[in-house]
This record gives C-alpha cells, structure tokens and sequence, in this order.
C-alpha cells in the first residue's frame, strides 16, 4: 500500500539478483535523476515562485526541492513536528501520500494519517502562500474512516471540475471513492456523498493512489494497482480509465469499468525499476509529467523518484516517454 517506505531487501537476496538489467523495450525508463532520490509516493509542483518541490511519504512529510526537475535536494518536512491530532491514527504521527495543489492563492496540502492493516484513517490539509517545507498551516481532518466503513480515507487527490471541488482516496477496503470539498474550507461536508470509483473483482481489492486530470473532453482516473511496499518483490503497476464526468463511471480502452477491474496498463515494472507506482501527476510549461516511487534492484530495493514526460495519443489515451 501507499502506507510507509517498504522494509530493503536483505543483502543475501540482492547478492542473488543480476548486476546489469536490461529495461523491458514495452516501458520506458525514469528521467535521469540526480542529488536525493530517495521517495515514496512523490507529489511535485511548479511553484509559482520558480523551481519544484515534492513531498512524500516519511519523515512529517518529507520535502525535496529542485531548480531543473533533475537535480533534487533534501529540504527537511512540511511540517516540524507532526500536528497532535494525527496520534488518535498511529503512534508515532506518521504522515502518508500527500497531495499539493494551487487555488485561491494559496498552496493546498493534503495527506494521510492511518496504520497497516486498518482503515481507522483520515484526511487532513494545511496551507501555505509558498508551498515550500516549514511554512504549513494545518487545519485538521477533512474525511475520515473507520472499521466500519467499505472505504479507506488515505491517499488523496484533489481536482476541479466543472466550478466544483472534488477530492478522490481510497485504498484497498473496496476500492477508490471521491466526495466533494467545500472550496473555502478544502473540507467535505459532513453529509458528503461518497461516489465509487473503481475496485478490483475480489478482495482484497488491491487498488489505491487514485490521481484524476481532465484533458480533452475526458477525465483520466490513474490509480496503483496490486502490491506496495515490499522492496524489489513489489508489484505495484499504475493502470488508467478514462470518463466524460469527473463522478464516472470510468473506462478502460476496451470498455470494461474500473468498476469491474478494468484499466488500462500504463507503466509495470521493468529491468531494475520493479513496483513503479504511488503515481501523482504534475503539469510543466505545458507538458504533463507522471511522478512516482519504483524500488531499484540494483540498489537494495531502495525507494526512488520516477518521472517520465506523459503524452497523449490520437486517440485520447496516455502515453509515457
């Protein structure tokens, strides 16, 4: 799952796998990437001030800035210390899978608070003018779960559609879901509708990560299919359907609903790069970039930034370069 950075693979097994690795010609490789690469489930932004910035999951949401897209410095947190209330969802306050975004003038954060194995979980956000580490407001829960529920409240997405504000989640328990957001507070309501998005046939409904972007006339629901966090034996994939309403129902190419495990294969595993996925999406100069973790099989499993220039086809459907 987007939960936690994965346990490395031991030595003994590394010493086992091959020391070159061919990439699969199906897949394309990452960008080249220098400086700190280590990440999991990465959300990048142009700042409107100049130079990127990605957050992630670990530390209280680990930050890396760049000034080229290539290079990445480590920048700390988001936050100094984690926020009181995350510790009613895990002992140690430990933040996953944010998402940033910009509207009304400020910097939109949101993120996860849960633990392994349970979908006792909630939402928060925080905003910032700048939207670089240290400068976070938070301002508290805007969803949550519990046992209860058919839903998990982590990893969130938020997009605008149509003069509205939409935030998509969800992991395994049933798949993806989506509520609307008051645009003044980033909150749902207390009554929200939660919409369903996209599941898998049987449990344990192994999807999650949802991300969704509009282009043409349709939205594209991204989501991470299968198996997170488990150095080089992950089998995270990102898989992709498309909708022309924001609610769904979202389809692959062949017209199955991602309601009934459809998507479309956009990126696996290949060569050294195994389990790419816990995938976000950023726009660039007017270029669209697909962000996410793989773990390197030839560096012990490590979590690493993937990014991969992503381009439309004729027919609607994305590519990645």
């Amino acid at each position: 799952m987007r939960l936690r950075l994965a346990t490395l693979l031991t030595a003994a097994v590394v010493a086992l796998l091959p020391s070159t690795a061919r990439a699969d010609a199906t897949y394309p490789d990452p960008q080249r990437v220098t400086g700190q690469q280590i990440i999991h489930d990465p959300t990048v932004i142009l700042l409107r001030s100049g130079g990127y910035v990605a957050y992630s999951t670990g530390g209280v949401i680990g930050a890396r800035v760049s000034k080229d897209r290539v290079r990445w410095d480590d920048a700390g947190n988001a936050f100094a210390e984690p926020p009181s209330w995350w510790y009613e969802y895990n002992d140690t306050g430990d933040p996953w899978a944010p998402d940033i975004s910009y509207r009304a003038g400020r910097y939109w954060l949101y993120y996860a608070v849960s633990s392994w194995g349970t979908n006792h979980s909630a939402i928060g956000v925080a905003t910032s003018r700048t939207g670089l580490p240290g400068t976070w407001t938070d301002h508290g829960k805007v969803l949550t779960s519990e046992t209860t529920d058919a839903w998990n409240a982590i990893d969130p997405a938020v997009i605008r559609a149509d003069g509205r504000l939409w935030m998509s989640f969800g992991s395994y328990w049933t798949g993806i879901r989506m509520v609307e957001l008051d645009p003044r507070t980033g909150r749902a309501a207390e009554a929200a509708t939660v919409h369903h998005l996209a599941t898998r046939p049987d449990a344990p409904y192994a999807v999650e990560g949802p991300y969704i972007v509009r282009h043409g006339r349709y939205y594209y629901l991204f989501a991470s299919y299968d198996a997170c966090c488990s150095g080089v034996d992950s089998t995270y994939k990102i898989r992709v359907g498309r909708s022309t309403s924001v609610q769904g129902p979202y389809l692959d190419s062949e017209g199955k609903p991602m309601l009934e495990g459809g998507g479309d294969l956009l990126l696996e595993g290949h060569g050294r790069y195994v389990g790419t996925g816990g995938q976000s999406l950023f726009r660039d100069r007017g270029q669209d970039w697909l962000a996410y973790h793989y773990y390197d099989a030839e560096d012990e499993g490590t979590p690493k930034l993937g990014l991969n220039r992503l381009s439309w086809r004729k027919n609607g459907w994305p590519d990645v370069r």
